[in-house]
């Protein structure tokens, strides 16, 4: 299958690293001009030029804004006032017990990982209907419908960006936009390699210690391994091209069959 996106232009929020900078480099890869975007700028042009390094020629846009505020969109839509495909992947994750996420925590997750999908999709949706073409993804997780208790305010916000994508796909109707989730499992991140080492220790080489991280505390993982971020990409990718182009309103899994159910 060969997966061209030449003309198309796309952004990815929060890609600096882990998944997004995968999900930014794989489009670049498939020839699309992508927005890579992060908060700092020297880190938003070194992710950038790190992309370029591996893709010769790519088309690359680093523009540094907060997208979790409503400055930080205006800021990408100016640099980027069209776009044929929208990633929202900016999200936070951390563990904290249920009874002490205060209500500013809860506001925060909310608005860094649902507000600032919903913005997005709602600044470059229309243009997309206009022109007849589209195609929206939010990063889910298999938080979303396996809710853990050390995290229930980050699963809580994978589970809003289902309902939200769902509408949105639901307001695209008929006009050649397409609007998914991506619901990704445990995947090998900087973040998660760090939650990885505090729960089975440092001893352990780290294929096996990622093989006993999922053994303990993710066990339904028909994986056995922790996802790489680059795989994550190569369905975003897929559902940016043509051939995804009936594949619209879905929850769809790269989560290595973590999720024990036949449906999300």
């Amino acid at each position: 299958m060969n997966i061209d996106l030449t003309g198309r232009t796309a952004l990815v929020s929060g890609s600096t690293q882990g998944i997004g900078f995968a999900i930014a480099e794989g489009l670049a890869r498939a020839g699309a001009t992508v927005v890579v975007n992060g908060r700092d700028q020297e880190r938003t042009k070194a992710a950038a030029g790190r992309i370029a390094a591996r893709v010769p020629g790519a088309g690359l846009l680093p523009v540094a804004a907060d997208l979790a505020t409503a400055e930080g969109a205006e800021t990408v839509h100016a640099v980027a006032p069209d776009l044929d495909i929208l990633v929202n992947n900016l999200g936070i994750f951390g563990v904290k017990p249920a009874l002490e996420i205060d209500d500013d925590e809860w506001r925060r997750y909310f608005e860094v990982n649902v507000l600032s999908a919903v913005r997005l999709i709602r600044t470059y949706l229309p243009g997309m209907i206009g022109r007849g073409w589209g195609r929206v993804m939010s990063i889910a997780s298999d938080a979303a419908v396996t809710t853990t208790a050390e995290m229930i305010h980050y699963g809580m916000t994978k589970t809003a960006l289902l309902a939200v994508d769902r509408g949105f796909a639901q307001a695209a109707s008929g006009t050649g936009v397409t609007v998914n989730s991506v619901m990704a499992g445990p995947t090998h991140t900087e973040g998660v390699a760090t939650f990885v080492r505090q729960l089975v220790g440092d001893e352990l080489p780290w294929d096996e210690a990622q093989r006993e991280f999922m053994r303990k505390h993710r066990p339904t993982s028909l994986l056995e391994r922790l996802i790489e971020p680059a795989e994550i990409a190569n369905l975003v990718v897929y559902l940016s091209s043509e051939y995804a182009s009936a594949t619209t309103g879905g929850a769809l899994r790269v989560d290595g069959g973590y999720v024990n159910a036949i449906l999300p």
